[in-house]
């Protein structure tokens, strides 16, 4: 149970709803800011305004997957009000007081650092990123679907990066009859490219491995998908980029040559948000529980 917590859930999407039901059923006390739009009430739960927040009393503060914009602007679709996370409102947090998000950037690390607040990443722990590859992947599924004009079977799919994401897009493609290709910098991940059936090659060859894909799915946080690359693709390739904002593709130079390329990152929140609000908040209610009676205040 997370009797005695007291947490602000600020902004967020669909896949927030299901981290305010499960936290609510365990007896956790809840402010949620930006939620001034939304109909349904939870017991234990009390929309405030940013200003209204007990922040001394605090024991946790739940952002949204994305965390804070590049000035500490945080996104809400339940909601017209802007609302900003500062350093001057984490400033009266008590020094106890925990940060969730499922990403972060440098002005949300800049802040949690320089007040010395404990600021934990859903999204860097492999049980979150692994169970949230299966929406992810299904979303991947349906854009490729809407977005060209053949079966997925016998299309050459390029997966670009083989980390907890790329490895299911890249298993999961290849069991709908795709020839999958997944480009890697380590040889270990290479090795096991091999190992599952896939056609592995070194990212640094990039450039020579695209003038006869179908789709390219990106799932690199860094610009990987330059304007040389998409130079040599064949002018119907598809890329779906799955990395967080700002993506790996040069975008402009894709839509100047001609092809469609669309940065979907947050494709669980959009395509399955209550599977995914559920994945962050079993984990998140683990970690509240933990972090509470670590800290002595639970029993």
């Amino acid at each position: 149970m997370l009797t005695g917590i007291k947490a602000a859930v600020i902004g967020g999407d669909a896949r927030q709803l299901e981290v305010i039901r499960k936290l609510t059923e365990l007896n956790a006390t809840l402010f949620l800011v930006g939620f001034d739009q939304l109909d349904h009430g939870f017991t234990g739960a009390k929309k405030v305004d940013l200003d209204e927040l007990p922040l001394s009393e605090l024991h946790a503060i739940i952002l949204p997957v994305s965390g804070s914009g590049p000035n500490g602007e945080i996104e809400t679709i339940f909601s017209n009000k802007k609302i900003s996370l500062t350093e001057e409102l984490l400033k009266q947090t008590n020094t106890s007081c925990t940060v969730y998000s499922g990403i972060t950037n440098d002005y949300l690390t800049k802040c949690t650092k320089a007040l010395n607040r404990s600021h934990i990443k859903l999204f860097e722990r492999d049980d979150v990123a692994i169970y949230n590859s299966i929406p992810t992947v299904e979303g991947t599924i349906m854009m490729v679907i809407q977005h060209t004009d053949t079966t997925i079977h016998q299309s050459n799919i390029m997966v670009l990066g083989f980390g907890r994401v790329g490895m299911s897009v890249a298993r999961t493609f290849a069991s709908l009859g795709g020839h999958v290709s997944v480009g890697a910098r380590k040889s270990e991940h290479l090795a096991r490219i091999t190992e599952m059936g896939f056609q592995p090659f070194y990212l640094d060859d990039l450039e020579q491995q695209v003038d006869q894909i179908d789709v390219c799915i990106n799932t690199i946080p860094a610009q990987i998908v330059t304007a040389e690359v998409i130079a040599k693709m064949p002018s119907h390739t598809l890329i779906i980029d799955l990395a967080s904002k700002p993506g790996g593709t040069d975008f402009r130079f894709a839509e100047k040559r001609g092809i469609k390329a669309l940065l979907a990152p947050g494709l669980p929140g959009i395509v399955a948000p209550k599977t995914a609000g559920k994945i962050i908040a079993k984990v998140l209610t683990q970690l509240l529980i933990a972090d509470y009676k670590g800290k002595g205040q639970g029993k």
